[in-house]
């Protein structure tokens, strides 16, 4: 099956499957959590989404994750490897057609940490950006229904520009100390 592109406007619901996740998975990973976030955006309020949990997991070794693939596994989750970025795991919950949550897992360091984590904090700072972001994802979404790699490709140079924006706008309140 095909998978369709899908995008809906903010669920006020949305933190809370990610605080509900967020606790099966500790205790599926236990001690090996560092930290769980909720990134993507599902986790920017007031803004049209693709209705998928993406959940950062960040973790002191990245190496003993393969050791939960099983347990992932019964979890619903399906393990994808590094999936495209090297140091991380990525597990998809449900099928391809009715995916529910995303985990990515990558250890404590890694920059796609700081990236995920900026990326969505400028976007709750500035809500009009993230409107523009929400605005183009929807439109995306009518264009490219059955089309990942062409909804993607028409994020991407706002996704760029934002992520240089929100890495200038991070460094400049560290400076701002």
């Amino acid at each position: 099956m095909v998978r369709r592109i899908e995008v809906v406007p903010y669920d006020p619901g949305w933190p809370h499957l990610f605080k509900t996740e967020a606790d099966r998975i500790v205790a599926v990973l236990g001690q090996e959590v560092v930290a769980i976030h909720h990134i993507g955006s599902t986790a920017i309020p007031s803004i049209s989404a693709k209705p998928i949990i993406d959940m950062l997991v960040e973790v002191q070794d990245i190496e003993k994750m393969d050791d939960f693939n099983e347990e992932m596994a019964r979890q619903g989750y399906r393990p994808q490897g590094e999936f495209g970025i090297p140091g991380r795991r990525f597990f998809i919950k449900g099928g391809d057609a009715t995916r529910t949550h995303h985990i990515h897992i990558l250890p404590t360091g890694h920059p796609g940490i700081e990236h995920h984590l900026n990326f969505r904090d400028y976007m709750i700072a500035h809500p009009e950006e993230a409107q523009a972001y929400s605005c183009l994802k929807e439109d995306l979404a009518q264009r490219f229904p059955h089309g990942i790699e062409g909804y993607m490709a028409g994020k991407d140079g706002l996704i760029k520009e934002m992520d240089k924006k929100a890495k200038a706008w991070r460094e400049s309140l560290r400076c701002a100390c």
